[in-house]
């Protein structure tokens, strides 16, 4: 067994995978297009329930602080999960809080999949209570940059893997 470079195992999915596969399943794109917007919606939706809750429903804003709380958490793993990518460091951390209880039974990528289920839960809550409706104007923006990012990278690496069938 040699120490060439070339014979250094990649992680599990990455052999045969070309560059710009490897850059889809980079931490960095992850959090970027994934995990940043959904902690954006989970974010405005807390404020949401807070401002509702504020206007006479208690339980409503306990449960936005509580939402707050998870998004700002989710936030910082996802930023420092990028930060580490880009500077070629392990994380020895999830994408998310959810995720992160998930690898203490051993099953990280079920939790993060119930987070995805909860965060999509969240984004039709938004739009079915007509909640977004009442978002100030930077906050509207700041929906609208979410989205756009999730659902363009989403349709940018499903068109990739579509031609890199062919």
């Amino acid at each position: 067994m040699s120490n060439d470079a070339s014979e250094i195992q990649k992680p599990p999915g990455e052999e045969g995978a070309d560059a710009i596969q490897q850059f889809f399943r980079r931490p960095f794109f992850l959090s970027f297009t994934i995990g940043i917007p959904f902690c954006a919606f989970k974010l405005l939706f807390g404020l949401s329930a807070v401002r509702e809750g504020a206007q006479g429903g208690p339980y409503l804003m306990v449960l936005g602080v509580i939402i707050i709380v998870w998004a700002m958490a989710d936030l910082f793993m996802n930023i420092a999960r990028s930060l580490l990518d880009l500077f070629h460091l392990p994380a020895l951390f999830e994408y998310c809080t959810i995720a992160q209880a998930g690898r203490i039974v051993h099953m990280p990528m079920v939790f993060l999949a119930i987070d995805t289920l909860l965060t999509f839960s969240i984004i039709c809550a938004m739009l079915w209570s007509g909640w977004i409706a009442n978002l100030p104007s930077g906050e509207l923006y700041l929906w609208y940059a979410a989205t756009t990012m999730n659902l363009i990278s989403l349709s940018l690496v499903s068109i990739y893997n579509e031609i890199h069938l062919i």
